[in-house]
């Protein structure tokens, strides 16, 4: 029996499970909410009347299962996990399949009463088989042989006490020398003696604080963020005592659960580069990128487009490498030089500029979901140390660090190398720990006791994964949270492996809150000196003041304390870095069934998505340095993550590199790779970059060199009828996009044109206001912003101006950004204060610097040259002689409309001291501004 849709053996994978549930949308009974589940059946023949003799495995039910579920379910098929031969007894990703005695909470009699399997097609249960089931559960689900259903064990009550007592008694806390994280702890016991004794449950110490109503003690139950232990808890820590706490297996032991052609699939496999491709006619190649994208091209009947003007380039250019227009000056001084080669020169200038850092440095924190406030709804409290990380990419950007290198820092830099050892802290140091606030940025409200609950802390764990899956693997993890994954061949286990993999630093059952505890003081040795001169110099202001209050009078005394307190507030704070690091002391990992924390499966150990390696799913790892209390096992995934031949990892990088260059990813779902994901355009392509990539030494700079230089990005937009016809959507590359500026490039954009961007880089956050209209804007510094990305990123306070850009607010993070064309954009521009003020400083910038360059006395002349400038500054190009005529023309109705209101206006005493001439062309650079020559990039 199969489900459409579904390989066989595939939705629920938990190997040796025997009866697994897999149905899209079905209310099971006893649930509340529509479930997944695949359930393989049994189903008989013809009902006979059953006589009253307890229901015999052999002799009733597993005739029953042979005969109706042995083609999905024998030891080669096992569809949904489910073998046959020894699946029964294992339960899965479902939980129990089968609760010996207990025919009600069994799942297996469940989805059977409320008819969701057999499934549709396949005869259904009569009522006596239904009976027989339900006698056998009843009598105990007595099973021949020695093999039967597992009594409580260790395994799950070492979850319970982790989840109910380890707050107070496990890691960080050992409250009357009692450790209650493992059965030999127990054993051990406290001040008090032993907390259990093995088949005596009712002198068990445990179990009578229990009783009591001692333990876990009300009122600290907040305080410790723990629940208390239910009814059915305590039983099953007294059916475990009264059997000897019985001690469970612990190796991750799981058979392959892989369906049969998993690893056939595209995106699962190692890339390899094919030559690139002849084309005929030679046709226009500047790269072996054309030889791939012109290949398909002549095969459609069509080629390029025209070769865009070089003004066009530069323009495109400084957009795509720093985020800002060029000037006038800068276009002009590419237009002038007359080598062949002057638009590599120009590539090859942007990436050192540092500007480039901040452009490519905010794609790859869109990714990682960096923000600076924790995102809690009632209380998004500020990430005071945030800023490094942000600081520590857009400087990686700078300086080409490669990119395995820099997944190594972000994943497990604080494993590279023993910064606790260290004399002092180098700037290599600083930016191993500094680079770990990768796996800091994801929503976090476990500030707060009330809301640092096992529950919350596994959300912000789960966020940590979603990035991580989006923005580096290029696959939705994530969805085999709660159940295996519907689409791609990834399974609960493989999810829970991967969770046990950052364990080291994440534990929910050893947590750190994220503005007090998850911090550590390792700044570079000349931050922390300079730190300490300014706070000894207040604190030596400090003490003078407080020896001259002893004998000042009352008057003097409290003109004193005012500077007294002063002093203290500017007393800085010890600088410390939001990191993330490992304990060295893991709590184990189970899979949690349905995503559910109260309802633990199996142990599972570290790894990896077994459809990603081969060689196994079990990651192999150690102290990553002798005698360090440290796991490794960060390290050890992210050099599996940066092996040459890894499937996803380069492809998914330089996918986004050409992204950002082209508006649209060879691959359009940037954060899936997966089988629900869009398949490649190009896939040759693809795989030819992402191996280069690595060749490179995994360089970003050599992929935009590559990708910069090729005559495919180098093409104008325009759109021939051919293309038009033949490749309307552009999916061929015909030409290239017309594109709206982003966020950040269009606020930074009106602050440079405008005279008003700052040169400023690094440091904390400019912080946000809210204005007197209710937009959110940035303070300024001295009159001047600094570019965008250096901002406050406040996830429920976003800067209006960007807000209407489509800029993301991370939850918990942004792999592609929208690009709309919307009204409030318009209102925004044409509206905004701030755009007012801005269009403003680029009217009396214009008048300063043309009368200073150009003086001309005539009012015509005066104002033909006032509008060159602006295009010059603005657009980075001359008017046309049209667009001259039509700006000539709106300035002189412009400037009489303002006259006419100074006229009006002249009889209250109310006209402005600023002349008509200004204010109208104030009116035409807002005009400007607002204009699509400036919104869009060609």
């Amino acid at each position: 029996m199969q489900v459409a849709c579904f390989p066989p053996g595939w939705y629920d994978l938990q190997s040796g499970l025997f009866f697994v549930f897999v149905c899209i949308g079905v209310l099971v009974m006893r649930l509340t909410t529509a479930i997944l589940v695949l359930l393989v059946l049994v189903g008989g023949g013809g009902g006979t009347a059953l006589s009253m003799q307890e229901a015999d495995f052999v002799r009733d039910i597993q005739p029953l299962l042979q005969a109706h579920c042995q083609s999905c379910h024998d030891s080669s098929q096992h569809s949904g996990g489910l073998d046959l031969q020894a699946g029964l007894v294992r339960g899965g990703e479902s939980g129990a399949v089968v609760v010996p005695g207990q025919p009600g909470e069994s799942l297996l009699l469940q989805v059977v009463e409320s008819g969701v399997m057999p499934p549709e097609g396949e005869p259904r249960l009569s009522a006596e088989q239904t009976e027989l089931l339900r006698r056998w559960i009843s009598g105990g689900a007595r099973l021949p042989g020695p093999q039967q259903f597992p009594t409580v064990t260790s395994d799950r009550i070492e979850a319970l006490l982790l989840l109910r007592c380890a707050a107070c008694h496990g890691a960080a806390r050992q409250e009357g020398g009692l450790d209650l994280r493992t059965r030999e702890s127990l054993l051990r016991g406290g001040r008090s003696g032993p907390a259990a004794i093995p088949g005596q449950p009712d002198s068990s110490l445990m179990l009578q604080k229990i009783a009591g109503g001692q333990m876990p003690p009300v009122r600290r139950l907040v305080e410790a963020m723990i629940k208390p232990i239910t009814d059915s808890e305590t039983e099953l820590l007294r059916q475990w005592i009264a059997a000897g706490m019985p001690q469970a297996a612990v190796a991750d032991d799981h058979p392959s659960e892989l369906p049969a052609g998993a690893r056939d699939f595209w995106s699962f496999q190692s890339p390899r580069a094919a030559d690139p491709p002849a084309v005929s006619g030679g046709g226009r190649v500047q790269t072996p990128v054309d030889n791939f994208v012109l290949q398909r091209l002549q095969q459609a009947g069509l080629t390029f487009s025209e070769p865009a003007d070089p003004a066009v380039l530069v323009r495109r250019l400084y957009f795509d490498l720093t985020g800002l227009p060029p000037t006038w000056q800068q276009v002009q001084q590419v237009l002038q030089d007359p080598g062949a080669d002057r638009i590599s020169r120009l590539i090859d200038q942007l990436l050192q500029s540092p500007q480039y850092g901040v452009r490519w440095g905010q794609h790859w924190l869109d990714a990682a979901g960096y923000a600076d406030s924790e995102g809690a709804q009632n209380e998004d409290r500020i990430r005071a140390d945030m800023w490094r990380y942000r600081d520590y990419v857009i400087q990686a950007f700078n300086a080409d660090k490669p990119y395995d290198r820099f997944l190594h820092e972000q994943l497990a830099g604080d494993e590279l190398a023993d910064y606790g050892a260290a004399p002092e802290v180098t700037q290599e140091l600083y930016d191993n720990l500094v680079a770990t606030g990768f796996l800091r940025t994801a929503p976090d409200r476990t500030f707060a006791n009330i809301t640092a609950f096992v529950p919350d802390r596994l959300e912000v764990i789960a966020d940590e994964l979603q990035i991580l899956g989006s923005a580096v693997l290029g696959l939705t993890i994530n969805c085999a949270r709660c159940h295996s994954h519907k689409f791609d061949p990834l399974s609960q286990t493989d999810y829970y492996r991967l969770s046990a993999v950052f364990k080291d630093a994440w534990d929910e059952h050893d947590w750190l809150k994220p503005l007090d505890e998850r911090l550590l003081p390792h700044v570079t040795a000349v931050e922390r000196a300079g730190w300490l001169q300014q706070k000894q110099s207040l604190e030596q202001q400090i003490e003078q003041l407080q020896q001259r209050r002893e004998s000042a009078d009352e008057s003097v005394r409290r003109e004193l304390d005012g500077q007294i307190t002063a002093l203290q507030k500017q007393i800085p704070a010890e600088p410390r870095i939001r990191a993330l690091w490992s304990r060295g002391r893991p709590s184990p990992t189970w899979v949690l069934l349905r995503g559910d924390y109260l309802k633990p499966g199996r142990r599972v150990q570290p790894g990896v998505p077994e459809v990603l390696e081969p060689a196994g799913p079990l990651l192999s790892y150690q102290p990553p340095w002798p005698g360090a209390d440290k796991t490794g096992t960060r390290l050890a995934f992210a050099r599996w993550l940066t092996k040459p031949d890894h499937p996803l990892t380069a492809r998914v990088m330089v996918n986004r590199i050409w992204m950002h260059h082209f508006g649209r990813g060879l691959v359009e779902t940037p954060g899936n790779f997966g089988l629900a994901g869009a398949r490649p355009s190009h896939p040759e392509l693809l795989d030819w970059l992402a191996v280069e990539f690595v060749k490179s030494g995994w360089s970003v700079k050599a992929m935009h060199r590559l990708l910069l230089n090729s005559a495919v990005w180098q093409q104008s937009s325009q759109i021939t009828e051919a293309a038009q016809s033949l490749d309307p959507e552009n999916r061929l590359w015909s030409r290239m996009p017309l594109r709206r500026v982003d966020a950040e490039s269009l606020r930074d954009g009106l602050l440079l044109v405008s005279g008003s961007l700052s040169d400023r880089f690094y440091g904390p956050a400019d912080r946000l206001e809210v204005r007197g209209d209710g937009l959110v804007t940035v303070r300024s510094e001295g009159g001047v912003w600094r570019r965008s990305v250096f901002a406050l990123h406040r996830r429920t306070q976003i800067p209006s101006l960007l807000d209407s850009f489509d800029y993301p607010q991370m939850g918990p993070n942004c792999v592609q950004r929208g690009e709309s064309l919307a009204a409030p954009q318009t209102l925004q521009l044409l509206n905004g204060g701030q755009v007012h003020e801005l269009s403003g400083r680029l009217a009396a910038r214009v008048l300063r610097e043309a009368v200073q360059a150009e003086p001309l006395q005539s009012t015509e002349e005066a104002r033909d040259l006032r509008i060159r400038w602006l295009y010059r500054m603005a657009v980075q190009r001359e008017p046309e002689a049209g667009e001259l005529h039509e700006l000539r023309g709106s300035l002189q109705q412009l400037v009489e409309a303002w006259r006419q209101a100074d006229l009006e206006a002249s009889g209250s005493g109310a006209v402005s001291g600023v002349s008509a001439e200004l204010r109208g062309f104030q009116n035409l650079c807002h005009a400007v501004l607002n204009s699509a020559a400036f919104v869009m990039v060609d």
